[in-house]
């Protein structure tokens, strides 16, 4: 993928956000959970949920929030296999969809069928779609529509808010 100055300037802006912000709530998408009134297939109370997750995968997960971006070994995961939710262990990516965005996160063309879900994310002065766990509401990443074909969508998701299980 050729170095564009649109994505020059893009990586440069999330590697100031993620080094000013580090694991903190850098995207605040609505949060999914019951305290919104949606009701999921996987719930826990937020003690929990701090059992369950590694504080890095609790940050995101649960508080919206965007790992450094380059520091997910998963990054450089190629094997045949599928990409699940670290919270809740649901499937969600195929691995046949991953591709190398060089933006430093897990980047997929398309979700598995059913999934995912979104949210409107208005953080940062702009409009994103925040992506989500359809089981346990848990915070993966956004999506955005500068992706490769079929689908023209780049799902940018979190590695630590993922886990990957070889075929």
């Amino acid at each position: 993928m050729s170095l564009t100055r649109r994505r020059l300037l893009g990586i440069g802006g999330s590697l100031a956000a993620a080094s000013l912000f580090g694991l903190s709530g850098c995207g605040r998408a609505a949060p999914a959970t019951a305290a919104t009134g949606h009701r999921f297939e996987v719930m826990h109370s937020d003690a929990q949920w701090r059992q369950l997750l590694t504080p890095g995968q609790y940050a995101v997960l649960r508080g919206q929030g965007t790992e450094r971006p380059f520091s997910s070994p998963l990054n450089d995961e190629h094997r045949r296999g599928t990409f699940a939710c670290a919270g809740c262990a649901l499937p969600l990516f195929s691995s046949a969809t991953k591709f190398d965005s060089g933006t430093g996160w897990p980047s997929f063309w398309a979700p598995l069928h059913g999934a995912v879900e979104q949210a409107r994310d208005t953080s940062f002065g702009m409009v994103r779609a925040a992506v989500h766990c359809h089981r346990c509401g848990g915070h993966l990443g956004h999506v955005f529509n500068d992706g490769p074909r079929p689908t023209g969508l780049r799902y940018c998701m979190n590695g630590v808010a993922l886990q990957f299980m070889a075929a």
